[in-house]
């Protein structure tokens, strides 16, 4: 028997969707973070350090320590641990501060 929590408690998936992450289609499921459904897919890493350009993901996964900044939407500088995956949300890799392109 295939014990896995979601069977333990007799629960169901509710509809997947999907997000776009730098161009590509991530599954998404609803209560996941944007960190866990990168996760789910394989993306470890989506941000880059602003000094050697360093290559960052998830690190504490509870919005602590600042690893998993991200662009969603537009807006850098999310935290991925802790923001909602939606539906249709446009999530691109962050360099350095996230703000390259607004001269800041």
């Amino acid at each position: 028997m295939n014990a896995n929590p979601r069977r333990l408690v007799g629960g169901a998936p509710e509809a997947a969707y999907t997000i776009e992450f730098d161009g590509r289609a991530v599954p998404a499921e609803a209560g996941q973070t944007i960190a866990a459904a990168l996760w789910g897919a394989g993306i470890l890493a989506w941000r880059t350090t602003r000094e050697g350009g360093a290559p960052r993901g998830a690190f504490c996964g509870i919005g602590s320590c600042y690893d998993c900044l991200i662009t969603v939407n537009g807006r850098p500088n999310q935290r991925a641990c802790l923001v909602p995956a939606r539906a249709g949300d446009t999530v691109t890799t962050q360099e350095g501060t996230g703000h390259a392109d607004l001269a800041v």
